[in-house]
Formats: structure tokens, sequence, C-alpha cells
């Protein structure tokens, strides 16, 4: 049996698009050892998502075409096989048996009218020939391994605890139909940690050899997505499987990877071992990786970027393979990357914060005295039984009281569910509230007439967590933007719109040039900084930014926090920072208020809250925190080779 389950060589995918030949990966080679972590980091469209494609076959042609390489696959028969020379027949022999895959969309992976358990079922008996009752416990067995159902014993105390009467017969069939429950239910009715842990029990069904997880906790609560991690070490520690990671941010390659792939425009750029290049980077674009990720461990004035570690010389000449020349990396036909060694003036502006400055900036901002204060507010969702009628509210936010100072930001954290952009909504009165009070600049919120309210708007926006279901899909991004002007009469002159629709793109990095062009032509992070500009159009004095990074790029997410940032310096803005992320919101925030269920945990000064938590639920939530650090690495290295 050889050390090395997966051997790709060589291997090269073109995608072609309007006529225009696109290469998504090319020229790379990699190895995944037996038992070990493959971590692939890099940006979207670096590519990785389309090499666990190709891996398994699945490069959608048309358009894609692997155009060049080789896939060696060893499940330990003795007989290595070349997927790029199977057909699909011979394919479908191992992917999803000796070669499972979780894809990025869990949600969107899963048929929305089939219970998970027809799904997991007929994942099974694809490549198993067994009953479907022989199935269906086998789909038990791996929810109960992926920790979505407990054990049987702990589900028994469970029922024995609530039904005490019960002989053992009925404690028994009690069990039973509990589990057949979560079988029956549908992807809808499940939350997206559980969703997840559903797509990671159906791709272990088969016991595969090579898992390949692409970017399996995106968008997660920072404690499911730490859940998630430890789960999917725990299998590939048991199983001793071998495991591709596939993700953007190295904090979570640390997490869990041994060896690390970075790859930039379809290229590998920089691999090795995972302590190697976190203790020594090489490749600009991994320094530029690594810098721009918020450490909770210190708050700088400014994130790094990707682009202040290295340039980009699109006039670059065919060099292969990757070489040193000269302090530059020739990295194949284009482009070619120069580094950039940070001067004075770029290490001051990402320097730390002293002590001396966050406290006068607290001294500043309670001097300035309050722009928003809430009491005791309290916000229901109506649950409606037979012919509509309300039978109970669901409480979404529960008596939470807080004040924010002009000028500050205050940050607002808590996992999905806890109420965070309810309580968002209801400051603008976009949900109805159900008590309490708002005062904005003394001013009785609750209490404003529509006229009344539609001014106060003006100085009250919203940057919500999608803006591409926030921006439509039939408007151009100018007329998007010049939009609340004309519904508020600010600027009525076509010509002076479309200047300060031109000024506000320049302030949020964007070209006046692309005014015309639509949502869809712009990338994730173009399109947040899109609904930036719309938020600064009528020139408010409060935004609430509602998980405005939280699917983005480190760097992109980089280039937003930093925008904020200078944009609240140079329009006298104050925030309300709302995110799962801790080490994103104490980057941002003079403040922070943590919420669990609706309530309020604990406010204080960021550095506070994170170096001095109050409450257990605080504490989970840092924890989870994936810190990217040698140390970290090194604990992790050492847990392992102690089971071992």
């Amino acid at each position: 049996m050889s050390d090395t389950i997966l051997n790709v060589k060589r291997l090269t995918v073109h995608f072609d698009v309007d006529n225009q030949q696109i290469q998504a990966v090319n020229d790379i080679s990699f190895q995944v050892k037996r038992g070990q972590t493959l971590g692939i980091v890099g940006e979207s469209g670096s590519g990785k998502s389309v090499t666990s494609l190709a891996v398994m076959g699945l490069v959608p042609s048309p358009p894609g075409r692997v155009v060049n390489g080789e896939i060696w696959f060893d499940d330990g028969t003795g007989n290595p096989v070349d997927f790029c020379t199977l057909g699909e027949t011979q394919l479908q022999q191992y992917r999803g048996g000796r070669v499972s895959m979780i894809f990025q969309e869990p949600m969107s992976s899963l048929n929305p009218v089939y219970t998970i358990g027809f799904q997991m079922v007929e994942a099974i008996r694809q490549h198993q020939a067994i009953s479907k009752e022989e199935a269906r416990q086998q789909a038990i067995a791996r929810l109960k391994e992926v920790k979505l159902l407990p054990a049987d014993a702990e589900m028994a105390a469970t029922i024995r605890a609530e039904l005490p009467r019960l002989d053992d017969p009925s404690l028994q069939a009690e069990v039973e139909r509990r589990q057949q429950a979560i079988l029956d239910r549908f992807p809808h009715e499940l939350s997206g940690g559980q969703i997840q842990r559903v797509m990671i029990a159906m791709a272990i069904s088969c016991n595969p050899d090579l898992l390949i997880a692409d970017e399996p906790t995106t968008a997660l609560d920072v404690t499911v997505q730490a859940t998630i991690l430890d789960l999917l070490r725990e299998l590939r520690d048991r199983r001793g499987m071998s495991l591709i990671f596939i993700t953007h941010d190295l904090g979570i390659i640390a997490e869990i990877a041994d060896q690390v792939a970075v790859m930039y425009q379809g290229r590998i750029v920089e691999a090795g071992p995972v302590w190697e290049m976190f203790a020594q980077p090489q490749h600009p674009y991994t320094k530029g990786l690594l810098a721009c990720r918020p450490q909770p461990n210190q708050r700088l004035r400014l994130l790094p970027t990707v682009s202040d570690f290295m340039a980009v010389d699109l006039a670059g000449t065919e060099v292969n393979p990757v070489a040193a020349n000269g302090g530059q990396l020739l990295i194949g036909a284009v482009p070619v990357i120069h580094e950039r060694v940070l001067d004075a003036e770029a290490q001051a502006r990402f320097a730390p914060l002293t002590e001396a400055e966050l406290t006068a900036r607290a001294a500043t901002l309670a001097a300035n005295g309050p722009l928003l204060a809430v009491e005791n507010l309290r916000v229901g969702y109506p649950v409606r039984g037979v012919f509509g009628k309300t039978q109970r509210h669901v409480m979404a936010v529960q008596d939470v009281s807080f004040q924010i100072q002009k000028g500050e930001t205050f940050g607002l954290v808590g996992e999905s569910g806890c109420g965070k952009t309810t309580l968002g909504r209801a400051l603008l009165r976009l949900v109805p509230t159900m008590g309490g009070k708002i005062w904005f600049e003394g001013r009785d919120v609750l209490g404003l007439g529509s006229s009344q309210l539609r001014q106060l708007r003006r100085d009250m926006q919203i940057v919500f967590q999608d803006p591409y279901s926030s921006l439509d899909p039939r408007m151009s991004i100018g007329a998007a933007i010049a939009e609340p002007l004309k519904i508020h009469g600010v600027i009525k002159s076509r010509r002076n719109q479309r200047e300060r629709v031109a000024y506000l793109l320049d302030r949020v990095g964007l070209p006046a040039s692309c005014m015309n062009r639509y949502p869809h032509e712009f990338s994730g992070g173009q399109r947040q900084r899109v609904c930036i500009a719309r938020a600064l159009a009528l020139n408010p004095k409060f935004i609430i930014c509602d998980e405005s990074v939280s699917a983005l790029d480190v760097s992109v997410q980089a280039q937003v926090l930093n925008l904020l940032k200078e944009l609240q310096a140079e329009f006298d803005l104050t925030y309300i920072f709302i995110s799962h992320d801790l080490a994103v919101v104490k980057f941002m925030s003079d403040r922070i208020m943590v919420m669990n269920q609706g309530r309020v945990e604990e406010i204080g000064p960021a550095e506070q809250v994170y170096r001095q938590p109050q409450t257990p639920y605080t504490q989970a939530l840092i924890s989870a925190i994936p810190v990217g650090s040698l140390d970290r690495i090194q604990e992790l290295q050492r847990d392992r080779a102690s089971v071992a």
C-alpha cells in the first residue's frame, strides 16, 4: 500500500466563456498522504474549488475541461488509477464511495423536496448493495457519529427523565421514533450547522479513503465553525482517512491542516508543512493573507491587505516552474509578482493602538454624549394558529438597554438567532416592537409619525448582510446609489446626482465609469462597496452594518473594514457593527455588547470584553476564534501526537 493516496501532476483546467479561454487551474501538482490533511487556501477565483471538482471528475463540460494533467488515486488495492483516463461510469465506482466531497453550499447541495433520510439512504444504496432498512440504520449511525443524534443510551436517559413511567419496550420504541423523526425532517427545518453535519454524514457514509471539504465553515458562527472543525479532526483521526480542506482563511487552516498549498490565479505559489508556512512564509501573497486577518490579541489602526505585500506585473513573461530571481517570484505565464516591503509610513498605519490612545478615545466619546439610547426594548415574532390567529410570540429581543456615544463604533456580537439583526432593524423601525424606548438625538423614535420617520431615516442608514439581494438586479449601480437622493428630494438635478454618485463611488474605491454597470457584473466585495456608497448618499449620522463582511475573502474583508474606519473619520459617523466574529468586531469596535437568545450577556470596552469576559457564553465565543498562530499549531500537533 502506497503512503500517498492522491497524486495530482501538472493539472490544467480551462473554461470557455464569452469566446475567451480562462485558465482556472494552471499546471499545479500536489500530493495527499494517508491520514493527513492538505489545506488548500486562496481567495475567490484562485482555482481552489475547480481543483476539487477536477479531482472528483465534476468539472462542468461545457464550458470547463481538463486539458492536461494526471490525477492518480490509490485506494489501497495496489492498483492506483488515473481519474483523468476514466469514463463517467468508471468514475462513479470511486466518486461518493472511496472519494467523497462536502460541497461549499450545504443548503443548495440538498434537494429541498426530499427528507434528509431519503437523501442519505439514496447515497448509501448507490454504493452498497443493501436494503432500505439497513441503509436507514447506517444513516442513523452516521448522524450519531457527527453528533446530530445522541447515542442510544444518552437519548434513553433524556426520555426517561421526561417520561419516567415508560416501561423498557416503550422506552426503546420512543428512542426509535425520535431517531426516525430526524430522518423525516426536510433541509429547511435544520440550522446551517445541522445541515453541514448532514452533509458530513452523507460524505462519510461509504467509508471514503479521501474526503474533500470545500469551504465547509464559510459564514457559520464561530462556535459552530469550531464544532465542525473538531468533528472533522475527530473523524479523520478515528477513521484514518485523508482530508483536503479548502478555505480562504489561513486561521482555519492552522486549526486543521498538516500541509498547506496556497493558490493564486490558478497556480500553487507556495506549499509546505503548516508550521513552516506560519513561521516563515516565502511568497508575498501568503504574507498578505496572514497579515490581513484581524488578530484578537492586538488592536491595529488599520489592517494590511494583500496589495500591501505584493505588486502584480501583468506584462510578465512565461517562466516555468516557479522560480526565485533577483528578489522576484516568477509565476508561470503571467503575472510576475514583486514583493513589497512595508516602509515606515505603512508600518505606522498598521501599528497597534496604545493603551493611552484607547483611553483618550474613550474619554472623547464619553464627552460627545449619547447619539442613540435604547431602554427595555422588546421584539417578538407572532406564531399563528388556525385562521391566522396569533397564539403566542417568539421573543427575539428581550428587555435590551444600551447607549451609543456620538462617533462610536458599537459592536454587537452573538451567534445566529441571538437577536442581533432583529435589534438593528427595530432601531430603524423596519420591524414592529412590543415595548421599550428608542431615542435618537433626544427624539422618541417609536413615537414618530410616518413623515417624521422618513425625515429621520436620512440620518439613520443600514448596510445589509447580503449585498446582492439588497440591490435591484434590474437597476444600474449608479441608479441604485442615486435613488435615496431622488426619494428624499435632496438633489434634484440629474447632473448633480451623477456628480454625487461619482464622488461616492470614488470614496469607496470604485471608478465613476462603472456607474452604468449592473450588480451581477461586480464581485462580492465590490457590491458591498456599492451598498456602503448608497448608505452614505444622504450624509447620515448613524449606520448599522449588519454582517457586512461575513462572507468575504479575508483580504477583501480587510479592505472593507479599513474603508469603514476611514469613512467614519471623514464623515463623523457612528456605527453599530453586527457580526458573529468577535475578532472582526474587536478590531472595529470601541465597545462590545454580547447577545444570547435575545438578551444582553455583557457590555464593555472591546479590550475588556476580550481579555476579561464575564460570562461563560462570551468565553465560549472567544475560545472559538481561529487564532492562526504558531503556538496554536504546536498545541494541535501535540494533541494529535498524544492521540496517536
